[in-house]
């Protein structure tokens, strides 16, 4: 379902996904199968989107973002891709950021270039994340650090 306010241009969308009104998907950008993507959201065309993400409202993924699989973005979570932005320099590339299978990444949350987040880690609603994230792992604050483990995939200690 593409919702018909949303202005979408890649045709490599998977099966049961939803991608709802005012969002904005640029022709390169890849999305797996039963995504939910939000009202209000941009994804550039450089970004793999794997199957069973959720996109909350307000988020931007830019060139060199990869989601993997059964990943939660909460509303507003910041992604950024240029570690020396100036206006109209552009890198030959950008650093890729990765959020791997199962991850959860809390509203306001803001992510740096280059950054890996571990299969089901949980990032804190308003973390500044400056390191990459082990897997299981809690961060919090700014910066973001490692304050728990996740057990198990459904149970937080």
């Amino acid at each position: 379902m593409i919702h018909p306010l949303s202005d979408v241009h890649t045709q490599s969308i998977g099966e049961n996904t939803k991608i709802w009104q005012f969002s904005v998907v640029l022709k390169g950008a890849r999305i797996g199968d039963n995504c939910n993507i939000c009202a209000h959201t941009f994804i550039e065309n450089d970004v793999t989107i794997g199957n069973n993400v959720t996109l909350k409202s307000g988020v931007y993924l830019w060139d060199g973002t990869i989601i993997h699989d059964n990943v939660f973005i909460g509303p507003n979570a910041t992604f950024t891709n240029d570690k020396h932005p100036r206006s109209k320099q552009y890198p030959d590339n950008f650093p890729v950021i990765t959020i791997e299978e199962g991850a959860s990444i809390g509203a306001n949350a803001t992510i740096l270039p280059g950054i890996t987040i571990g299969r089901f880690a949980m990032v804190g609603a308003g973390a500044v994340v400056t390191k990459n994230v082990p897997e299981f792992s809690i961060v919090v604050g700014n910066p973001a650090k490692v304050i728990g483990k996740v057990e198990e995939y459904d149970q937080i200690s």
